[in-house]
Parts: structure tokens; C-alpha cells; sequence
């Protein structure tokens, strides 16, 4: 089996060290591929945390820890190198308006003119309180929102002991936020947060818990009427300069941890929906298995066109 650090390393482009011009705004690849962004790599600060980080740099708690899996999230420590997961393969589907991957904890937003793709960590429903999978639309605006809470969050606060106001006005006691974008989907939300800490992690009710920066900078872009796709794929292949790529990120489940067996079926039912790429790369098996092991949430290349790959002395009977 390879190293994790030879699995991280290999499989993605250069580590780069330089931030992009803007963190969220990504160009979109050329027709026929699917992976935008590159990895960085940054040095910590003695006061840094994963959370103060992800802030920062526009990432989820989750994807971090995902990404960096020996470094301690709350004391990384001055020096250590931190890896920013800022590569990323495309949904599947069309580009187009919001598509938010749950397993993932991350929304993507395709602007119709102009050539980019933006994408913001964030905040999904725990256990017990699923975000859905569906397709909807937004429908209103709202920016300083109040919040009045639904009886089962009130019930749930005073069952507690924590019991809630009827109704939380505008300001940053709000647990909204500085705006709210309301789904087609009765009782959903995209919103911002009073709270430091939970985007990109299983933390709401169901609605969708954004940075409050990157809410104000969403509702700035995105039309009343666009479209909002949810999904929950966790495994996600994508192509970039012929090369075929998987990104893995842990299955979300309410039932405890998914078998391998389980997650390597769910891979080879992701591949087979690919017809652009049947037959026209060989797959490098364990590889395979060593990224859906790894789940280290960015790219990593498992395949080469069979034509370069047989150039390169790669194939196999």
C-alpha cells in the first residue's frame, strides 16, 4: 500500500504556497474536464487552529482534519506545515446555479455570465435532522433576518433545559446570521451564523450554515429563481489533462461507519455512470482502494489514458 504521504502528494498537482487572487472564484476547466483549483500549503502560527484557518481560507473543520490527519486541529503548532484542500473535482451534473454536494459539505455556485465556479464550506444537518437530497430553487432574499424558531426546535431546547426565545431579532445574537437565503423547501435555509464554529460539520437542523462573509458574498451573486441542486456524493471522478482523478470523502451515514465493501461498491456504481471515460483510461486498482481508504477529500490521480499509459510502458495484460 502507498504511504499517505506519497498518496497525498502524488496524485495531486504541485502543492502551491501562493493564494489565489480570490479563494472561492475558480476558472473553469476546459470543455471535457472536470478539476479546478490547486492545493496549497501554509505554515502555522503558534495561535492558529483548524477553525481559525478554515475561516481564513474559505475551508470546513471536517476537510481540514480530513486533509491533515496527524496534525492536532486545536495546537498544530508554529512551523508545522498545514495542507489547504483548495483542489477540487467538479459535481457531477450541470453547471449551472447552486449545487450543493452534502458528503462533502460544500456548495458550488455557477454564475451564468461568467465563466467561473465559486465554492463555500458549509454546515449540514446532524444526525437525526438530514439535510434532503433534492431540487429546488431559492425563493427569497432576506438580509438582517429574524428568527422565529419551528416547535420542534423549541421543544428540543426545552427538553434541554436551554429553553428558547418565540422569536430572536436581527443581530449578532441571531443564529442566522446577516442573511438568509430561503429554499423552495419548506422550512430550509441558506443562512449565516452567530456562532465561531461548526461549518463543515454535521451541526443544523437540516438548514445550510454558511461563514457569514461568504453568505453576504453568495447573496450578492445569486438571483431570486435560481436553481439549487442537493446531492450527496461522496466519491466524485473527474478528468484533468488526460489523467482520470477520484476524490473521497467519508460517506455520510446515521448507522455507524460504512463497510469497505460498502464504499467500494458505491465507487465501481459512480465509475460506471462515467460513459466519457469507459474504456479510455486503465485504472490502476489499488490505487483506488488506497484513495477510498485515505479519504482525504482532494483529488488524486488513479488513471492514465490507456494510449499514454501503454507509451509509458504502464499496461497490463
Amino acid at each position: 500500500m502507498l504511504r499517505l504521504k506519497s498518496l497525498r502528494l502524488c496524485g495531486l498537482s504541485m502543492l502551491c504556497v501562493a493564494p489565489f487572487a480570490s479563494a472561492l472564484e475558480l476558472p473553469l476547466p476546459p470543455p471535457g474536464e472536470d478539476v479546478v483549483g490547486e492545493v496549497q500549503v501554509i505554515q502555522a502560527r503558534y495561535e492558529d487552529t483548524f477553525a481559525d484557518l478554515g475561516k481564513t481560507h474559505d475551508l470546513g473543520y471536517l476537510e481540514m482534519v480530513a486533509a491533515n490527519p496527524s496534525v492536532d486541529a486545536w495546537l498544530p503548532g508554529e512551523g508545522t506545515e498545514i495542507v489547504l484542500p483548495t483542489r477540487y473535482i467538479l459535481p457531477p451534473g450541470p453547471r449551472e446555479g447552486v449545487v450543493i454536494n452534502l458528503a462533502e459539505y460544500r456548495l458550488y455556485y455557477y454564475p451564468k455570465d461568467k465563466p467561473v465556479v465559486y465554492t463555500y464550506p458549509l454546515g449540514i444537518g446532524r444526525e437525526g435532522w438530514d439535510s434532503p437530497i433534492s431540487n429546488t430553487s431559492i425563493t427569497v432574499k432576506t438580509p438582517n433576518p429574524g428568527w422565529t424558531p419551528p416547535q420542534s426546535i423549541l421543544r428540543e431546547h426545552a427538553e434541554a433545559g436551554d429553553p428558547l426565545a418565540a422569536y430572536v431579532p436581527p443581530g449578532p445574537d441571531n443564529p442566522l446570521g446577516p442573511y438568509k437565503l430561503t429554499l423552495g423547501l419548506p422550512g430550509y435555509l441558506i443562512h449565516g451564523s452567530n456562532k465561531k464554529f461548526g461549518i463543515g460539520m454535521r451541526v443544523s437542523h437540516g438548514c445550510f450554515r454558511m461563514l457569514n462573509h461568504n453568505v453576504l458574498e453568495l447573496a450578492s451573486l445569486v438571483p431570486v429563481g435560481e436553481k439549487v441542486r442537493i446531492i450527496n456524493e461522496p466519491y466524485k471522478f473527474g478528468i484533468a489533462q488526460g489523467k482520470l482523478y477520484l476524490e473521497a470523502h467519508t460517506p455520510l451515514s446515521d448507522d455507524g461507519d460504512v463497510s469497505v465493501v460498502d464504499k467500494h461498491a458505491a465507487v465501481v456504481n459512480v465509475l460506471l455512470k462515467r460513459d466519457d471515460i469507459q474504456g479510455t483510461h486503465l485504472l490502476d486498482w489499488q490505487r483506488v482502494r488506497d484513495v477510498v481508504a485515505a479519504e482525504l477529500g482532494m483529488p488524486a490521480a488513479i488513471a492514465e489514458q490507456i494510449e499514454a499509459a501503454k507509451n509509458a510502458g504502464l499496461a497490463t495484460q
